[in-house]
């Protein structure tokens, strides 16, 4: 280990704690081990780098290891930037009041400095909203047919409805979706559906050559509906952990892993998932953790008996492992709209929504924006973890092993994804 190694600790802008090496090397928070020792990896590790250093900290933050294998330049610069924006928002803002109060406070003192700020915006946003029509009360008065179901481009917005559904869909997102629906995915929002409504949902498609997602709606091609390969929607088993056996998982270590180990049941090889599921149960009958029990009846009902396994389980397809697509999106739609938009105003912003997302694929279609760098994450730790049982399990079976042996190598498997952070909700 180096000696002399100057630490200073900083977050980044999720407000993720960092760890900067002498004033060169910048390391994010990895995970944190059960000895309450934490792991942080070098910045370049999830890029082409795939820098191995790492350094780990004790609960006193002192260095219990460091490796420094760095192969990459230093860079002191973008260091340097990262410590003096961590001491203006540590200097800048008073602890008991939030960046967002402050943004606020910045736009209000705006408009007492230039006092025809607020009446411009006001007078802009009132225009905007007088040439809509008369604003719909109920989805009965929703019209089949309208000028504003055009796009910028001019052509139909609209393509369905009926007495509980609407959806919107321009040409070039049929296109979209016709041309790459390997992976759907799907998210629905409250805040940004009109007053009548219920739920606005979002449905994107991803582009992979040009490692983009997609904005679009519903999916056809010659008036034929297309059989999705992989729908990707939410995994909701966090709710109902917190409703169930919250105190329990948060207290009680054993019960902690054994609730990661559920929630890693869909990257591992299906067919022992039921095996994996009764044996922990049968640990948690022995130890009477009822609570976590009652999350497992749970789990049980609605994951193992009410929907086919193979419907939400990624052993074969580990490529998309979140939803975040649909979910980023939702939330930048509920920050557009303070309240629950009119509807002709939601019209009017998927519709500039529709025509940026084209403009984007023509750019990068034509190659005037470069494709993005390919990113080291999780889901490539959880593949070769993956990939690497499957090897183990070949070994077995012509070892001439037995059910037992593959159930235990494959619960193995889900103590090792509990080390990889990973977010499903």
């Amino acid at each position: 280990m180096e000696d002399n190694i100057e630490i200073e600790i900083s977050e980044t802008n999720r407000g993720n704690e960092k760890i900067i090496i002498n004033k060169k090397h910048k390391f994010n928070f990895s995970f944190q081990r059960k000895d309450k020792s934490k792991i942080y990896r070098c910045t370049e590790y999830k890029t082409l780098n795939k820098c191995k250093s790492l350094i780990i900290l004790n609960d006193k933050k002192e260095v219990l290891k460091y490796e420094s294998l760095h192969n990459h330049l230093e860079k002191q610069i973008n260091v340097s930037i990262s410590v003096a924006k961590r001491k203006i928002k540590k200097n800048s803002i008073p602890i008991d009041i939030k960046p967002k109060h402050i943004f606020n406070a910045v736009s209000q003192e705006m408009g007492l400095i230039c006092p025809e700020y607020s009446t411009i915006r006001s007078q802009i946003i009132r225009n905007t909203n007088k040439q809509f029509p008369s604003n719909i009360k109920s989805f009965d008065d929703i019209p089949i047919e309208s000028e504003y179901y055009k796009t910028k481009r001019n052509r139909n917005f609209m393509i369905f409805k009926n007495t509980d559904l609407i959806i919107f869909q321009s040409p070039f997102q049929t296109y979209l979706f016709s041309n790459y629906h390997k992976n759907i995915f799907e998210d629905g929002t409250y805040y940004a559906a009109p007053k009548f409504s219920y739920q606005l949902f979002i449905t994107r498609t991803y582009v992979g050559e040009l490692n983009i997602n997609k904005k679009n709606a519903n999916k056809f091609r010659s008036n034929t509906l297309i059989t999705t390969i992989n729908f990707h929607c939410d995994f909701e088993q966090e709710k109902q952990k917190n409703i169930l056996c919250y105190h329990e998982v948060k207290n009680n270590n054993d019960v902690y892993i054994y609730y990661k180990a559920i929630s890693n049941l869909p990257f591992i090889n299906p067919c022992y998932i039921f095996d994996i599921y009764i044996r922990i149960k049968t640990i948690c009958q022995k130890k009477k953790y009822n609570n976590f029990l009652q999350f497992l009846e749970y789990f049980n009902k609605n994951y193992l008996l009410k929907y086919n396994v193979n419907n939400w389980n990624y052993y074969e397809n580990i490529e998309h492992l979140t939803n975040n697509a649909s979910e980023s999106y939702n939330s930048y739609l509920n920050n557009i709209f303070p309240n629950k938009p009119l509807f002709y105003k939601l019209i009017y912003i998927l519709k500039e929504e529709e025509n940026l997302s084209y403009n984007n694929y023509q750019r990068r279609t034509k190659g005037t924006w470069k494709k993005k760098q390919k990113i080291f994450s999780a889901t490539d730790e959880i593949k070769i973890l993956i990939e690497n049982y499957k090897s183990k399990e070949i070994n077995l079976f012509y070892n001439g092993c037995n059910r037992n042996e593959l159930v235990k190598l494959w619960k193995e498997c889900l103590i090792d994804l509990n080390d990889i952070n990973i977010n499903l909700k």
